[in-house]
């Protein structure tokens, strides 16, 4: 069965540049994938962003093709600033090409990308990022090259193994097994909002705790004069809902804000 794949692409002006997209169209259906782009494969009444989102997670590997849109003959960047600048022209593609290509890499979509050349390389599209860049004239006999070639097998690659692992970017056999080798950054970064609120609320319950355990045994050690002291504490430190008040676990508040 063939690999669903996203295809990021504005729709196309020129003769030039439809030939080029159903010719990349077709190399993927030959290499075993069914592209999918919406207004060309895909439909929908709802917004767009939503729809989107729910395509590429039946996706396992996204071909962005920036051609051109907008051609500025003759414009000025940060006009009126000191580092005003003149545009002469200037070649820009679609911002849904940004747009889609940033979906794509939260979701871990192993990414393919296509550059028309001429065009103003900023964003996601200029080099310098987890992926290559080929900047191409849009004729169809690139797809036969040795460069393309071999970007594409890599990039197949990684597709073969995102939807082999179940749609999920593959992590390294060393850093599953050794946790040592993570940083904080990444252990949070892989806690779901629940697992993430649950251990601040447990942090923040022993936390509690100790400071308790730790007045009363100050108390205990200076007489009982200031046992009811202890009392009231424990009720301030209390984290608590009451029905009385309205008001609720401030904690427990946050999370259901964010669900």
């Amino acid at each position: 069965m063939a690999i669903d794949v996203f295809i990021s692409v504005g729709s196309t002006s020129k003769p030039e540049q439809e030939a080029f997209i159903q010719a990349v169209e077709q190399f993927l259906r030959d290499s075993g994938l069914n592209p999918r782009c919406v207004g060309r494969t895909d439909f929908s009444s709802v917004q767009p962003l939503k729809f989107i989102e729910q395509i590429m997670s039946q996706c396992s590997g996204t071909v962005v093709i920036a051609l051109e849109r907008i051609h500025i003959q003759d414009g000025l960047e940060k006009r009126g600033s000191e580092a005003e600048k003149l545009l002469s022209n200037v070649n820009m593609s679609t911002v849904w090409n940004q747009i889609e290509a940033g979906m794509a890499y939260l979701l871990g979509h192993p990414l393919l990308v296509i550059v028309e050349r001429g065009l103003r390389k900023e964003g996601l599209l200029e080099p310098g990022y987890d992926w290559y860049i080929q900047s191409v004239d849009i004729d169809t006999s690139i797809l036969h090259s040795r460069e393309f070639a071999g970007v594409f097998a890599d990039w197949k690659r990684r597709v073969d193994d995102f939807h082999a692992n179940g749609g999920k970017k593959k992590i390294s056999s060393q850093a599953a097994i050794d946790p040592e080798k993570l940083t904080l950054g990444q252990i949070l970064g892989a806690l779901k909002p629940a697992q993430l609120w649950a251990i601040v609320g447990t942090l923040m319950g022993a936390l509690t705790a100790v400071a308790v355990s730790a007045y009363k045994l100050g108390t205990v050690s200076s007489g009982p004069s200031k046992t009811s002291n202890v009392y009231e504490i424990e009720n301030s430190m209390k984290i608590t809902a009451s029905s009385e008040s309205g008001i609720t676990n401030p904690l427990q508040r946050t999370f259901e804000s964010r669900r």
